[in-house]
């Protein structure tokens, strides 16, 4: 029998729903104080996962969900770039 893959689950900063990692945007506060889109889901730095539907982007820029998780600004750039 086949052991079960474990599969990473996050919560989305604006709705507070948990999802497997895989269905979430990540957004990282680099060690240099910067925020960028992370891509591979591994660079290093504090992170925050939002899903990647309108309603919930939308909900984290009006809420400033992701600065407060993050504990840094978000550039206008980045918001147009994810989707929002």
């Amino acid at each position: 029998m086949a052991k079960a893959r474990h599969t990473p689950v996050r919560t989305c900063v604006a709705c507070r729903q948990e999802a497997g990692k895989g269905e979430l945007i990540r957004l990282v506060r680099t060690p240099d104080g910067a925020v960028t889109l992370d891509r591979t889901g591994r660079a290093s730095g504090r992170g925050a996962y939002v899903h990647a539907n309108v309603a919930c982007l939308e909900v984290a820029r009006k809420k400033r969900s992701i600065e407060r998780a993050l504990r840094a600004g978000m550039p206008p750039e980045l918001w147009s770039e994810i989707g929002a």
